[in-house]
């Protein structure tokens, strides 16, 4: 026999008679089947006895105060893992990154744990719109297993090692006793924190299938509590050719939307009225219109997209149709129909420009209309559309972008693309964030939005490093991670998803910028790494008084200038895209973050006459090493120094 499986195998062991009654029990009574701890601390398939006897009992059973709730084993723990302190940090990968200086996208490499915990403080009520597609827990599906063993201050002693252990990727299956518990445990810290992050009219948009639809319902809305939000759930059809699922053929995802309830103007309307005669005008008649005149204008149209808005003519003027072909090639669309009749747009010349955004050029049967996309209304609970197609729309694009990757499974860029449009149609300048990234697929829809209608959206995206290996694959087709690996050797990449992602940002990116070089398709590459500060730095009472010659500098030696200014800036909580611009003072090499928002220099042998020309420059904030400054009598003095000329200058050491 060659096959070692667990059917091939003799148990050599008597059964296991308490497992096969609560098999049977679980038949009968499916809702007093539970997972407990045993006595060794394992979790396993349990009873809840006193929901057996009230299913027994013809009369009420007494026993523990009933509460509506959502509970699982691990609960505390998740929430523990929520509220821990960590001593990581973000260094900055330059050679990773696209227009370093100058863009205002992020992309994380880390667990989005560590990465949310990081971003909490800079970010906290500046997201307008959250948008996750976590594992779907198939039994197949890699998920985040939490180490929660330690107490607080274990945790943070731990994470100040280069360690990852504590927060890996498993493979969850169905035959763990802790199934949903794991996928509780794993979602719930990572949606409280995200929480925070969310502004007053955030949105937070969540991609599931039927796996964990109910769990994850519950968990929102003890997060997110029943009164200040409301909740949408959309059903998108995003494999139309259906996947085989026991006695169903799925074809559909869903779409859980949470947003403010008295907000929902936030959320765009996905009817997409047209902006023509037959259904945009005032509901008024024309003779009612004191600006009626002023609402017959063109607008001009080439390869698509709006390129102009025209005058409105001379009162004489009458084209012969609604699409007017000029030389050049483009469309002048008019408010007329095929006849020749003139209508009247319904909104006036001169303040059309204030919805410019939200117009967009679209082919009809016949002719070019001009799309105004509301800012409510009624979104539909069903997206059945080809541009859903997960194949088409999905594994397709990616192949075309980056021919032979293999990357499977990946989202529609236009369900995402839709989703980001719903939440931030009204916000064009709207920071939209993604922990659980994958292949890109937001980021990559956030630019083409911005392409679309002149946003400034900027998106923030984490993805763990997760290592791709043809030889352990998680229930994919083991030729498609083959191609993938192949695709990330032929660029000289290492083999994990967080490659594949950048790579297609940066592929999409330079498609996007030919269409318009004002859009911004760049991202700071940031690596989460332990903190830059040696142990000393957290625990100075636990060091010997023999290994104090040695840590005169509590910075670790492999850390750059730029690495120690990220971890201010996150500190201080300052945006981490705001410009950095070097400058040298006095022989000094200086950072200056956002002219002057922040000034960092953590040269050796400060002087004072260096502190006093720095001074002289006046930031809001300035820090430096503790170990920098060349005398004692200079770093005594540094304060002083700033406060007679900088006074409001807010000066920090590290």
């Amino acid at each position: 026999m060659t096959q070692d499986t667990k059917d091939s195998k003799l148990k050599m062991h008597s059964p296991d008679l308490t497992q096969e009654n609560i098999a049977k029990l679980a038949e009968l009574f499916p809702n007093c089947v539970t997972e407990s701890l045993d006595e060794k601390g394992q979790l396993k398939q349990a009873i809840d006895f006193d929901q057996l006897r009230q299913e027994l009992s013809d009369h009420i059973v007494e026993g523990p105060q009933e509460r509506y709730q959502l509970n699982w084993p691990g609960k505390k723990e998740a929430l523990l893992a929520a509220n821990a302190p960590i001593a990581k940090t973000l260094r900055p990968c330059r050679e990773e990154s696209v227009d370093f200086d100058k863009t205002k996208n992020l992309f994380i490499e880390g667990d989005n744990l560590d990465a949310l915990k990081l971003l909490q403080e800079t970010y906290l009520n500046k997201v307008k719109m959250i948008y996750i597609d976590p594992p779907y827990n198939t039994g197949r599906n890699l998920i985040y297993k939490n180490d929660y063993s330690e107490d607080v201050s274990g945790f943070l002693e731990r994470t100040c090692q280069v360690d990852d252990t504590g927060n890996r990727l498993v493979t969850n299956t169905e035959a763990n006793g802790r199934f949903h518990s794991d996928w509780l445990s794993m979602i719930y810290p990572r949606l409280r924190i995200a929480k925070n992050m969310l502004s007053e009219e955030g949105i937070l948009v969540c991609a599931i299938d039927e796996n964990e639809l109910p769990t994850l319902c519950l968990v929102i809305k003890e997060i997110f509590g029943e009164g200040g939000y409301d909740y949408g759930y959309v059903s998108v059809v995003h494999n139309p050719r259906g996947q085989q699922g026991g006695n169903f053929s799925y074809v559909n995802e869903y779409l859980i939307f949470v947003y403010p309830s008295d907000n929902r103007k936030y959320l765009a309307d996905f009817k997409k009225d047209a902006v023509d005669s037959r259904n945009l005008r005032d509901s008024g008649t024309e003779s009612d219109r004191t600006d009626a005149k002023s609402c017959f204008y063109p607008f001009l149209v080439r390869d698509g997209k709006i390129i102009e808005i025209g005058d409105v003519p001379n009162e004489h003027f009458h084209p012969d149709s609604s699409n007017v072909k000029r030389e050049d090639g483009s469309i002048e669309v008019w408010p007329v129909t095929d006849s020749g009749d003139e209508k009247k747009w319904r909104y006036a010349r001169q303040s059309v420009d204030q919805i410019r955004s939200k117009l967009e050029a679209k082919m009809g049967r016949k002719s070019w209309q001009i799309n105004y996309n509301k800012d409510m209304g009624t979104m539909r609970s069903v997206w059945a559309n080809s541009r859903y197609d997960s194949s088409e729309y999905g594994s397709k694009l990616i192949d075309e972008m980056m021919p032979g990757s293999g990357f499977t499974y990946p989202k529609s860029l236009w369900a995402v693309y839709d989703s980001v449009y719903a939440a931030t149609s009204a916000d064009p300048d709207a920071i939209i964030l993604d922990f659980f990234a994958g292949s890109g697929t937001t980021a990559h829809a956030v630019m083409q939005l911005n392409a679309d209608d002149g946003g400034n959206r900027q998106f923030i995206m984490v993805q763990y490093p997760e290592q791709i290996d043809s030889t352990a694959h998680q229930g994919q087709k083991k030729n498609q991670i083959e191609r993938a690996e192949k695709f990330l050797d032929s660029i000289g990449k290492p083999r994990n998803v967080s490659e594949i992602a950048k790579e297609r940002i940066r592929r999409a990116g330079s498609e996007l910028i030919k269409c318009n070089e004002n859009n911004d398709v760049g991202f700071r590459s940031l690596r989460i790494d332990a903190s830059n500060m040696k142990d000393v730095y957290y625990t100075p009472d636990q060091i010997a008084q023999k290994d104090l010659f040695g840590l005169v500098d509590n910075i670790k030696k492999d850390r750059t200038d730029e690495d120690l200014l990220f971890q201010v800036l996150l500190d201080w909580g300052v945006d981490l895209t705001l410009p950095i611009q070097a400058e040298t003072i006095s022989g000094k090499r200086v950072y200056f973050v956002d002219q002057d928002a922040l000034a960092a220099c953590f040269e050796p042998n400060l002087d004072e006459e260096f502190i006093k020309k720095l001074a002289e420059r006046k930031p809001i904030r300035a820090v430096f090493r503790d170990s920098g400054f060349g005398s004692d009598s200079t770093k005594i003095n540094v304060e002083q120094i700033f406060k007679l000329i900088s006074p409001n200058t807010d000066v920090k050491t590290i």
